[in-house]
């Protein structure tokens, strides 16, 4: 059978460079896009994509309703059947508009990629997501050894995740300039480290508990001071593997590299909680969870504008809208507690007040 069509490749390399140049796409997202193209691709056993027709569309969404998962087992997800279909008709939209390709392929026959639009309900719906309590991370930091180099580090990961909410890639891309203990901050900065569409920002210590900015305190005295790193070295260092007294391979103690990506990091977390006897939380899930305590110590908008801008959000309805769901207990507790006022009580004063603070959130997001 058919391995790969070169006119297919060429095509392909030029859509990718523009995803890349003109898109702005990371590197992952590409790959994505990659990973979507080649599975319609083999569908159609690498026939010319300038022969492309509606019909392939159809059957293809058909091929992937019934496909199966790999590792699982199990029929795919509708969010991966999505993703996969959305990919492919931003491709084939792209297409449209390339010499060799425009005279054969309309852009309107890039909508027949799209998904039922109970399927797209499906798929792109909000669902809870399980998000650690701080208590828990401070039962994950106490259970973690400290023996070794490593074993402070590991567990200053954790903590200075918690204490500034930075992203896996940005905190296994930080130096040690980049961390100000006297101002209590971290420099972000998008020239040097690996921050969401390289923004630059600053953020500073949230307010979780003296003992988790101890930890990290003492672990950047500890590079300072005890390992003689300087402010160009990294604030967390990869582990330097090689030949051990013993003739194998294994763990050397820490190098002055950085990770090249968070996989290190999320292998980390996952270790610790497991140790902790708690389920995997991903690095992430500590921005959900320190967005929770802003919606608890927050009093006005400007404060959680504040906290907002801290976890880098240009816009604080980022912050409510991709973190700041309420959790389903809190919900409960917040529709009961609402159940017990007495609405007769509502006088124009009140609704004057809850106006006034509605227009001071709106004018925090303009």
């Amino acid at each position: 059978m058919r391995k790969h069509n070169p006119k297919n490749e060429r095509i392909k390399r030029r859509y990718f460079d523009y995803l890349k140049e003109a898109r702005r796409m990371d590197t992952s997202s590409i790959d994505m896009a990659a990973a979507a193209i080649a599975s319609f691709e083999h569908w159609t056993k690498h026939r010319d994509f300038a022969r492309f027709h509606i019909e392939q569309a159809k059957g293809f969404k058909a091929y992937l309703a019934q496909a199966m998962n790999e590792k699982t087992g199990k029929p795919l997800a509708k969010a991966t059947i999505h993703s996969r279909l959305m990919a492919l008709k931003a491709f084939v939209f792209w297409l449209a508009g390339q010499p060799g390709y425009k005279s054969r392929i309309s852009y309107a026959d890039a909508d027949y990629f799209n998904p039922s639009a109970n399927d797209s309900r499906i798929a792109t719906a909000r669902r809870e997501k399980k998000v650690p309590t701080i208590d828990q991370i401070k039962l994950v930091l106490s259970d973690m050894p400290t023996g070794s180099d490593i074993e402070k580090r590991d567990r200053a990961i954790i903590a200075f995740t918690l204490l500034t909410g930075a992203r896996d890639d940005a905190v296994a891309s930080l130096r040690l300039k980049h961390v100000n203990l006297a101002d209590r901050s971290v420099f972000q900065d998008g020239r040097e480290v690996r921050t969401k569409n390289r923004k630059t920002f600053t953020s500073y210590f949230f307010p979780v508990g003296d003992h988790v900015e101890a930890i990290v305190r003492d672990w950047v005295q500890h590079l300072a001071e005890t390992l003689m790193f300087g402010p160009d070295d990294p604030l967390f260092p990869a582990t330097e593997v090689g030949l051990t007294n013993s003739g194998l391979f294994g763990s050397l103690g820490l190098s002055r590299n950085q990770w090249k990506n968070a996989a290190a990091i999320r292998r980390i977390f996952k270790s610790a909680f497991a140790a902790a006897g708690l389920p995997y939380s991903n690095p992430h899930s500590f921005r959900d969870t320190l967005t929770a305590l802003g919606q608890q110590r927050c009093k006005t908008p400007e404060e959680f504008k504040a906290w907002s801008q801290n976890l880098g959000h240009e816009k604080v309805m980022t912050t409510f809208t991709s973190y700041g769901a309420v959790a389903s207990g809190r919900q409960a507790e917040i529709m009961g507690s609402l159940n017990a006022v007495d609405t007769s009580k509502t006088d124009d004063e009140t609704l004057n007040r809850l106006a006034n603070v509605l227009m001071e959130r709106i004018r925090g997001n303009s």
